[in-house]
């Protein structure tokens, strides 16, 4: 009886290992394009970016394009707006969402049909048709021009999916689980704390970097709502960058856009640590 010396498996392609890597570092690139860019153009002086002969990497270091940048558009104070616009409405969304999921998916009533409709047909209106409506309503309660106004406009539109999101974590979890809790003499509020709330810790990290990221960058909104440069959020001031006759400051633009990806890249990569450990503790307990 003849036994096969080669390590290899019968019929595997030997390049096939070697080709999904080669496909992973392309889309790597890919992705990472445009945040090289950035960089590259935020270092170029003037006179490179007006050169048709410039190369691909600045000549030097110039952190000039930062430093008026910080100056002209007053990123400091429009990062903080964002930043507490961003963060205000995570934590609105986070807690009105969740026990607003888990309701849905564990108690059958009729309002079950009606709140998923409601998720359904927010999503499919465009910006522009609720816009006007919007401002209005908004200009008779006084809430204009201000942070709170727009925080609350942020979620409102951002609780749907928000809401949709968690819905999916929440039926992923066996109901059986509660019922053991429930046997042990567990309360339903014990119950949710002890054994639901660290198995939706997956769902409540993704929800919250949706609503975080999406908060940072919304754009219209804003420029309708805020008349007061203090009140303007980052990529308002961003727009300023922008001359009326179509003129761009690339160079102060890139760095103050670079500047811009900052906390929003230092949050991703803070929630991603959680997501993989609250995913690992999930797949345990479960």
């Amino acid at each position: 009886m003849t036994t096969s010396t080669s390590g290899s498996k019968p019929g595997r392609n030997p390049f096939a290992r070697p080709l999904q890597y080669l496909a992973l570092l392309a889309y790597m690139c890919f992705l990472a394009f445009p945040l090289l860019f950035l960089l590259s153009t935020a270092f170029k002086t003037s006179r490179e970016l007006r050169s048709p002969d410039a190369g691909v990497l600045p000549e030097s270091l110039n952190w000039q394009n930062f430093t008026d940048a910080i100056e002209k558009a007053d990123l400091f104070t429009a990062a903080g707006n964002s930043l507490l616009v961003a963060v205000t409405t995570t934590v609105i969304v986070t807690a009105v969402a969740l026990p607003a999921a888990y309701a849905l998916v564990r108690f059958r009533t009729r309002l079950r049909g009606l709140a998923t409709g409601w998720i359904l047909l927010s999503q499919v209106f465009p910006f522009i048709l609720i816009i006007i409506p919007l401002f209005l309503l908004l200009k008779n309660i006084g809430l204009v021009n201000t942070l709170l106004g727009l925080v609350l406009v942020y979620a409102v539109w951002a609780l749907p999916f928000s809401l949709w999101m968690l819905q999916g974590y929440v039926a992923a979890i066996p109901v059986e689980l509660e019922e053991a809790g429930a046997v042990d003499g567990a309360s339903r509020m014990r119950t949710l704390g002890r054994i639901v709330l660290p198995l939706l810790a997956p769902g409540l990290v993704a929800t919250s970097l949706f609503t975080f990221i999406n908060s940072w960058n919304e754009f219209f909104f804003a420029l309708v709502l805020i008349q007061d440069p203090d009140m303007q959020t980052l990529p308002l001031a961003l727009a300023r960058f922008v001359g009326s006759e179509g003129q761009v400051q690339l160079g102060q633009l890139a760095a103050a856009a670079l500047l811009a990806c900052i906390p929003s890249l230092g949050f991703f990569m803070l929630i991603q640590k959680r997501l993989t450990a609250g995913l690992l503790s999930g797949a345990v307990k479960g």
